[in-house]
Order: C-alpha cells, then structure tokens, then sequence
C-alpha cells in the first residue's frame, strides 16, 4: 500500500510540477519545477520497486540539470539579470557556446537518444508498465508517466525557443 501511495504521489507530483512550468516566464522557475517533475518520476520509480531506475535518473539528471542551470546563469548574467523569457530571444547568435551547452541538456531531458535521460526516463516507464500492480493502476501511471515526458518536451522546447530562437527582445 505504501509503494502504490509512493508510485501515486510521485506520478501526481511529476505532472502537477511540469503543468506548473508550462505557465512559468522566469527561466529559473521553469528549470526549478522542472527539477520538482523530475523528482516526481524518482518517486515514481520507487514506488513501483524501480530503485536502481530512480538513482539512475537522479545520476543523469544531476548532469543535465547542471548545464541547463549553468547556461541559464550565463544568460542571466549576459542580460543585466534578466529572468523573464519573454524579454530574450536571439541568444543562439552572440552566445554560441551557452546555447550549445543549452542544447545538449536540452536534448537530454527532453529524452532524445542516445543521450542518458532517454535511458533512465524509459528505465522508470518501463518499470511502472511491468508493475505489479494491478493493470488498470499500472496503466494509468505510466500513461500520466508518459504525458508527463511530453509536456517536459513542450516546456523544455519553449524554453530553448524564447531564450535563443526569434528576434531579440531585450
């Protein structure tokens, strides 16, 4: 019972924290609630019995997180301490190298292969589908799993698109 309430708290906290970060227009709030979805999947994974899955993503994350908050300051700092997206734009061209960086933790997390939040993102999936939990439990878990993975796509994209895509806002 206390392995389902884990799986079920940590599937809820996953999608509420990634809903939350659609809506953000600080860069560091989107990367802070992403950090809170992110630790929902941890949760979820060892609801589900998945411990060496959840460190596994806590490893990877730690990695990728790393450049997305590093980059984040470098384009901070670049901006006179600017953290509203919407005043950015433009970026990839006068900082090359952060949007490089940007780019490689941007992919991992959104869960592209071959890089490493792919192989821990599918790991916790996995799991929670071969759950022993009962079907319907297990399938609604991974499907709010697997939604959940999406909409960090969606914001992660955004994020990447504002930040250093279209015309200069600042």
């Amino acid at each position: 019972t206390v392995m389902l309430i884990t799986a079920v708290v940590g599937a809820l906290t996953a999608a509420l924290a990634a809903t939350i970060a659609v809506t953000e227009h600080d860069i560091k709030k989107v990367l802070a609630y992403s950090t809170i979805s992110q630790l929902g999947y941890m949760f979820l994974a060892c609801g589900v019995g998945a411990f060496t899955a959840a460190v596994f993503h806590v490893v990877t994350l730690a990695f990728f997180k790393a450049l997305l908050f590093l980059g984040a300051g470098s384009i901070i700092y670049a901006l006179h301490h600017e953290q509203d997206m919407r005043r950015m734009g433009g970026l990839k061209a006068r900082m090359r190298a952060t949007w490089k960086t940007m780019l490689v933790g941007w992919l991992a997390i959104c869960g592209v292969f071959p890089l490493s939040g792919f192989w821990s993102k599918d790991e916790i999936l996995a799991s929670v589908f071969t759950s022993r939990f009962a079907t319907p439990i297990s399938m609604t878990l991974f499907a709010l799993g697997l939604l959940t993975a999406f909409v960090t796509a969606f914001y992660m994209t955004r994020l990447m698109c504002l930040t250093f895509e279209g015309e200069e806002r600042f």
